[in-house]
């Protein structure tokens, strides 16, 4: 079983060593590259200031922190949510440096690193459009993902936005959404379905215009990341 959690935070400035907090988590799950509905997300009482900065970027003010909980109080849920997956960031330097640093304030010896491995979508972006423009806005240009909603930072719609960027970015899922998992039985065995060797001729239903439409559309939206396409290419 694969498991990525695509993770973002806010903060109350850039930098970390300078005192600055972590005042949001947003998490999106997926497990075999299909989204699970499993999210995290909390905000935190950072106990200090947010700068004007920052706060233009996120619009989250202290005073609707003031009720929320530290990170030292959510500690445990979030390493046990994280633990074993493979966390997928958007300038993954900046949100793991702010995250060990909590860590190391919250007294605990772990850091991220130590239960996770890291993807870098802005690493992976600068590999695939080097020269080009590669913040969270100009990919969902590129893969035609909507964040026409996306007015201000937020970490879980950053997250929920990555998670479909990164996707497209790695070739889209897997699966057909219309495959099902294997039928188990009560002791959680698969079962095998025989098929009789005297039954009559499968029935072959041809697509239709419209669905050979929409199958190409598909394919134009995965692009060279498209084993498909790259094979149609060098096949001409």
């Amino acid at each position: 079983m694969s498991r990525l959690i695509v993770l973002d935070t806010e903060t109350t400035g850039l930098e970390p060593s300078q005192g600055h907090r972590i005042i949001e988590i947003g998490c999106v799950e997926m497990v075999n590259r299909r989204l699970t509905g499993n999210n995290y997300h909390q905000y935190l009482q950072p106990d200090r200031q947010i700068d004007a900065g920052a706060l233009e970027v996120h619009g989250i003010s202290n005073e609707f922190l003031q009720d929320k909980p530290r990170f030292r109080d959510i500690v445990e849920d979030l390493m046990g949510y994280l633990r074993g997956a493979e966390l997928v960031i958007h300038n993954a330097p900046f949100d793991v440096g702010f995250l060990n640093h909590e860590l190391k304030q919250s007294g605990g010896a772990a850091q991220i690193e130590d239960i996770c491995t890291v993807i870098d979508t802005l690493q992976m972006a600068r590999k695939l459009h080097p020269g080009q423009k590669n913040n969270l806005d100009a990919l969902c240009r590129r893969y035609e993902v909507n964040n026409t909603h996306r007015e201000l930072h937020g970490a879980l719609l950053d997250a929920e936005i990555l998670s479909e960027v990164y996707l497209r970015m790695t070739g889209g899922q897997e699966r057909l959404a219309l495959e099902s998992e294997p039928a188990t039985d009560a002791a959680g065995g698969a079962i095998v379905s025989r098929i009789p060797a005297d039954r009559g001729p499968l029935r072959v239903i041809r697509a239709s215009a419209d669905e050979r439409d929409a199958h190409e559309s598909i394919l134009g939206e995965m692009g060279e990341a498209c084993l498909w396409n790259r094979t149609e290419a060098e096949s001409t």
